[in-house]
Order: C-alpha cells, then structure tokens, then sequence
C-alpha cells in the first residue's frame, strides 16, 4: 500500500473515531458529510471511546484524591463520566429495566422504553446500579483503580458490541436507534483488541473478573433473545452498565486472594 493510501485510510479511521466519539459523548468534535451508514463503520470504535471514557475517570479519581478521602474521589470520577457521556447509557439501562419490567410483550415492552419519561422499575435499577458501582469502586485500593476504571469501561462497551454482532437489531426508528446494527468479523476483531487490551494494565489473577462479566452477559443477552427477540439501544445501554458493574464487583473479589 502506498504512503498516499496510508494517509487516505489514516484519515477515513480517524474520521470514523470522531463520530464514535460525538455520538457517545459530549466532547465537542465536526464531522463532514456525515453518511449515516458511516455509524455502523465507527462501531468498532466503541471500545476504544471506552478508553478515553476510563482515562477521564482514571484522572478525576487520581486529582481528587490529592483533596479529598477515597470515597469523594470515587464520586468525582464517577460525575466526571457522567457529564462527559450525557449519561447515555445510565439512560438506556433505566429505559431498557422500564420496559422488560413493565410488560411481558414484546410491543408493549418496546413502546415504554420510547418513553421519554423513567417509571418505578427504571429508577430502582438507575438507583442501585450507580449505588453498587460505588460500593464496588471504593472497595478497590487507589493504586489498582486508574487501570480498573479504564479496563471497565472500555471491556464493557465491547461487550455490548458483542450483541449487535449476535443478535438482530428490532426496532427500526426511535430516539434509542443504536450506533450499529451490524458488524463484520473484522471489526469485532479490531473492537475486541480496544476493549480487551486495557486487561493488560491489571496484575494476571484480575483476568478472573471476567467470570462475573460473562455471567451476566450470557443471562441478559439470554433474556433479550427471549423477551424481545434481540436488541434495542436502551438494551445496548444496559448492557455496557450491568458488565462495567460486574466487572467492578469481579475485582473485588478477586483483590481479596
């Protein structure tokens, strides 16, 4: 390949990157001619806006906690990813337990996680997923957390992604419409790479914590197939947010051996 097609693909990827990146945060970033088929390229970039999620909270815990105790400087990063998602995926997991809660059919299950507003089942699970992320986060020491935070985030956005290549995407429009609903072998490989390589930061037996991820993943991604017949954005949501907790609640118990 020549130079001159080295630098044109440089240039597609990157801009592909930017559009991961403006779709799942607030970072203020142009892309021309947007195609919207080009969502279903950036995909592969999911993880790897993990990365940059997990660094962010990595750097709010480690300032805060040159001014304030452990536990205040857990909530500080945990605000930081907050505002820098919009909290895109705290909003789908409450939307996504807001219709598997609220009805067993699956057109009505559908129709209330397009409802803007957050009922009884979306708030209990919005309140205790931030709650036990909490609890797990100031269980681990303060020199293991940089790397687990950057690990979580980017781990579980992959496992996300793991759904949209295994299951059909079923609902065709809404404010929830998923950044891609498809994925070759190739970028769930390259995905794959950005959302496993941050293990690499983690001593070896943390590798273990990825019992409690598959777990849950294989359980709700069973209970989507079943409930739904396959996935919607607020599924994808909730997805990213139960993995990234259980991958927290993994390190803890692993950092006890």
């Amino acid at each position: 390949m020549s130079a001159l097609n080295l630098v044109t693909l440089a240039k597609q990827e990157w801009r592909l990157f930017k559009m991961a990146l403006i779709f799942f945060t607030r970072i203020p970033m142009r892309v021309d001619d947007f195609e919207e088929q080009d969502l279903n390229r950036s995909a592969k970039y999911f993880p790897l806006v993990g990365i940059v999620v997990g660094m962010v909270a990595a750097a709010a815990f480690g300032i805060a906690l040159f001014f304030l105790p452990l536990e205040l400087a857990v909530l500080a990063s945990m605000v930081a990813t907050i505002m820098l998602t919009g909290a895109f995926h705290e909003d789908g997991l409450a939307d996504a337990v807001d219709g598997l809660g609220g009805s067993f059919d699956k057109a009505r299950a559908l129709t209330i996680m397009q409802d803007s507003r957050i009922g009884s089942y979306g708030a209990i699970a919005l309140v205790l997923g931030l709650l036990i992320k909490f609890e797990a986060l100031i269980h681990i020491s303060a020199p293991l957390l940089a790397g687990v935070l950057v690990a979580g985030h980017a781990l579980s956005r992959f496992c996300a992604l793991l759904v949209i290549y295994l299951q059909p995407y079923v609902r065709s429009e809404g404010k929830s419409k998923p950044l891609a609903t498809a994925l070759s072998r190739k970028e769930l490989a390259l995905a794959a790479v950005f959302g496993l390589l941050p293990l690499a930061l983690l001593a070896p037996k943390f590798l273990l914590a990825l019992i409690p991820v598959a777990i849950v993943w294989f359980w709700f991604s069973h209970k989507l197939k079943a409930r739904l017949g396959g996935y919607t954005g607020d599924c994808l949501g909730a997805m990213q947010q139960l993995t990234e907790i259980a991958f927290y609640l993994g390190i803890v118990i692993w950092s006890t051996y």
